[in-house]
């Protein structure tokens, strides 16, 4: 009998330190991952800011054109902003993150880490443009709203034990409807189109916050190699990356001050 109580503490002691070094590894595994959406943001930022510091002049000699709200253009920003090169700018992010998705399988986790970093630099790019429409403070306002937001829902997708799945299906098919809104708003110039548009999205990338934090932290395996792992932690930096910028795109068209 006391042989049998030795091996069923015995047994408990190994299921408590597998336990615990899977915890450590889960936390590794999570905490790179929002490292890496992390400095993607710090690229994205760091990019639109020294975009609009390119396109845009106090000098009126240097200056090209000059927007309605009085914002002077220098070549450099009448070129991206104005010319049928914006449409380069706005869809050049969209055809990277499409590479990546597809092709980070059978990247080296340098290569995937690198396209992430040129995705996110992009995405400033393309994102600089808000500059020109609204003030820098309500920018940075929204910013450190958008991040309390997400940092909440995340926590609450990383701990919560309710099983997501459903409720991601259903905003994934969200998102899908907003795309197409925001397709058919380009012809009706509606504004109304366009407030109920950043409502819905608020609220579909906020529970997909929740949701992908979630589906990440499942996709952790203990077993998987320092390639496989390097990969996952890539595209769930991605993903969320993607939730952050969506929420904020969306929040600053009700928190945003326009010029």
């Amino acid at each position: 009998m006391s042989d049998f109580r030795n091996y069923q503490t015995r047994m408990a002691t190994a299921g408590s330190r597998a336990d615990a070094s899977i915890d450590e590894g889960l936390r590794a595994y999570m905490l790179k991952v929002y490292n890496l959406m992390g400095l993607g943001l710090v690229i994205t930022g760091v990019a639109a800011m020294a975009t609009v510091m390119l396109a845009t002049t106090n000098d009126p000699a240097a200056a090209v054109a000059t927007l309605a709200n009085g914002k002077m253009l220098t070549a450099f920003g009448a070129a991206i902003f104005g010319s049928p090169l914006r449409w380069v700018v706005m869809l050049a992010p969209l055809a990277v993150v499409f590479f990546l998705s597809f092709r980070v399988h059978t990247m080296s986790v340098s290569a995937a880490q690198t396209t992430f970093w040129v995705y996110a630099a992009l995405v400033g790019l393309s994102l600089s443009s808000v500059f020109l429409v609204f003030t820098s403070q309500s920018i940075v306002q929204t910013f450190f709203v958008t991040a309390a937001a997400f940092g909440a829902l995340s926590l609450y997708g990383y701990t919560t034990k309710r099983d997501l799945t459903a409720m991601g299906s259903f905003l994934i098919m969200g998102v899908f409807g907003i795309i197409i809104a925001m397709l058919v708003n380009l012809f009706l110039q509606s504004s109304a189109l366009q407030f109920a548009i950043s409502a819905i999205g608020v609220l579909v990338f906020s529970g997909l916050t929740a949701y992908d934090t979630q589906k990440i932290k499942e996709m952790y395996f203990e077993g998987d190699d320092v390639l496989v792992a390097g990969r996952k932690a890539i595209m769930g930096a991605l993903t969320l990356y993607l939730d952050f910028i969506n929420l904020f795109t969306f929040l600053l068209q009700f928190l945003g001050n326009r010029e």
